[in-house]
């Protein structure tokens, strides 16, 4: 039976919910079906639900498994692009950073200060000043503080942790900051909560055609290994970095091809750099990102080619030492790489072909209809996402049978939206109700929003879920819970490095913790004893790949060790027979 929208009743992602979601990939007919679940896909399945279309959407891993958790956690316009003169891209941007600031995301969506280091004498200072001036005015109406002029001395009180000769004054202006991964499973559930049908670690491995028509796409299970095959008028490839391998299965010609980008950033202590505000600093190719996020500091990013395995994009020593360099330039205190705690390395799909430095790609998207009923779409820039959903639906149009309602949603919020003003002003009430401390229901208001009541449900039942968990007590037992329950997580890696994000906040990575949180899954999922000790040792292994990799010279020495890394699920795209 086909899920009605219930604003009382969250979405969830339940076991249940994935066996009849792949019951009906394989037996109904929808107008689109949207390959990859990243933010672009998701962000189009909830375009095209909205709009009141049967859509559905397939993942080979995870949701935000590749690019979307991997960003520099930034929802921004996009400094850098103005003096690249794409002035349309950042208007565009920072009109979406205003709706999700005040509408669509305000629980995930958040304010942050920057500081604007100025070098130069003379010329800097209004050369800047007239950019961040266009960059407060291209947006619109806004939600945060306009520019703010400080001397040397200023920009050092809010910053002491910067060296006072690195800098002869400075500017502080405002953008966003977003947990991308949270952000983009939210979508997701939204999505399903208007009747979507999505379903991760479910791999596309053909198409189906009707003379020279796309009119479906062949699915086999990654867990499981079965096929199936689901029909639709449409299909919309949003694979990011792997759009070329999915439009490679359609034995057609694409329109477009990708470039993946590779985005390094380092994890570090909060007190390991003295700042009330985020730093933006300039490299000589791009810009560096010095950014609050808890109890960390996230830097970067690199901005290189990657041609090696694009399941497994590795960070070298080699970017490390490049952030390193860069960012010491400027700090009072050295760190050096017994303070990073966390490492991740990301690919960003960039256009091919219009520049030979990938700094200096296009971050516009393209669309465009690659074969009767298949749209592809690449490009763009996280915080178009919307965009980006909404143009590839429209793309579909003339593949549907029947008229197709325009795009609404700058008008829909997202899951946890809806009433999260209110309860952050009822933090102390809420804290009594559920025995925790106002700071930890701030901060479950800060991740889920107004679902906090779905996120506790389980504690009634068990009060021990109300306990942080042992080795990274940020998080409590109940979201780990949740994370599976409600939120689709298969295996300790969903739940470390997405659902959480242990992976990077913890020198640990989430190996001292792996047992307490696969023993709190295993009865949702139906893990025995020894599932359980094949996911721990699984995950340790990947984390001993990633962090070997962090030791090696260079891209392709260090691509070796993390391809070598044992696989929860299977990654690579390879055709098999499904039946017609």
């Amino acid at each position: 039976m086909e899920r009605e929208f219930n604003p009382d009743r969250p979405a969830d992602f339940s076991p249940a919910y994935r066996d009849e979601a792949w019951r009906r990939l394989g037996s109904e007919q929808f107008d689109i079906v949207v390959i990859g679940g990243g933010v672009v896909g998701v962000g189009a399945a909830l375009d095209a639900a909205t709009r009141g279309l049967r859509v559905a959407l397939v993942e080979a891993r995870d949701i935000a498994s590749g690019t979307s958790s991997r960003s520099s956690k930034m929802f921004h316009g996009g400094l850098r692009y103005l003096e690249q003169l794409e002035f349309g891209l950042v208007r565009e941007a920072l009109r979406e950073r205003e709706l999700s600031l005040r509408i669509l995301a305000p629980h995930l969506v958040k304010p942050l200060p920057f500081l604007y280091p100025l070098t130069r004498r003379i010329w800097e200072r209004p050369y800047v000043a007239a950019g961040l001036f266009l960059y407060d005015r291209m947006g619109g109406a806004k939600s945060v503080p306009g520019q703010q002029h400080v001397s040397r001395s200023g920009a050092l009180r809010v910053a002491p942790g910067l060296k006072r000769k690195s800098l002869i004054g400075g500017i502080r202006y405002y953008d966003t900051v977003v947990d991308d991964a949270r952000h983009s499973l939210t979508l997701a559930r939204t999505a399903s909560n208007y009747g979507a049908v999505v379903r991760t670690s479910t791999q596309a491995v053909g198409f189906l055609t009707e003379a020279d028509r796309v009119m479906g796409v062949k699915l086999r299970d990654s867990e499981t290994g079965e096929t199936t095959q689901v029909r639709a008028h449409c299909v919309i490839n949003a694979a990011g970095v792997w759009t070329d391998e999915v439009q490679a299965l359609s034995r057609q010609r694409g329109r477009f091809k990708v470039r993946a980008s590779k985005g390094v950033h380092i994890v570090v202590p909060r007190d390991r750099i003295v700042s009330e505000t985020a730093v933006i600093l300039r490299t000589d190719k791009s810009v560096l990102f010095v950014i609050p996020w808890e109890t960390h500091w996230i830097i970067g990013t690199t901005d290189t080619d990657w041609n090696l395995d694009l399941a497994h994009p590795a960070a070298t020593r080699k970017d490390i030492d490049f952030i390193l360099d860069r960012v010491n330039n400027e700090l009072v205190t050295t760190l050096t790489h017994d303070d990073i705690e966390g490492v991740y390395a990301g690919l960003r799909p960039l256009l091919a072909g219009e520049d030979d430095e990938t700094s200096k790609l296009s971050r516009e998207h393209a669309v465009a209809a690659v074969a009767p009923g298949l749209v592809a779409i690449a490009g763009g820039k996280y915080t178009t996402y919307r965009v980006m959903g909404a143009d590839a639906v429209d793309a579909c149009i003339d593949y549907l049978p029947s008229r197709v309602a325009s795009s609404i949603t700058e008008r829909v919020p997202l899951m946890g939206a809806d009433g999260y003003f209110a309860l952050v002003n009822q933090c102390e009430h809420l804290g009594q109700r559920f025995d925790l401390h106002p700071y930890r229901v701030r901060r479950l208001l800060n991740r889920y929003g107004s679902m906090i009541d779905d996120v506790l449900y389980d504690a009634d039942a068990d009060p021990t879920l109300l306990r942080p968990l042992a080795a990274a007590p940020q998080y409590l037992r109940a979201e780990i819970v949740y994370a599976v329950r409600a939120e689709g997580a298969l295996h300790l890696e969903d739940v470390l490095a997405r659902r959480t994000r242990i992976a990077i906040e913890y020198s640990h990575r989430g190996v001292d913790c792996a047992r307490e949180v696969a023993e709190l899954m295993a009865p949702i999922v139906g893990w025995d004893a020894k599932e359980v000790s094949w996911e721990i040792e699984n995950y340790c292994a990947r984390v001993e790949a990633e962090v070997s990799s962090q030791r090696q010279p260079d891209d392709d020495s260090a691509d070796a060790l993390r391809a070598a890394a044992p696989e929860a699920r299977h990654e690579i795209l390879e055709p098999v027979p499904v039946p017609d």
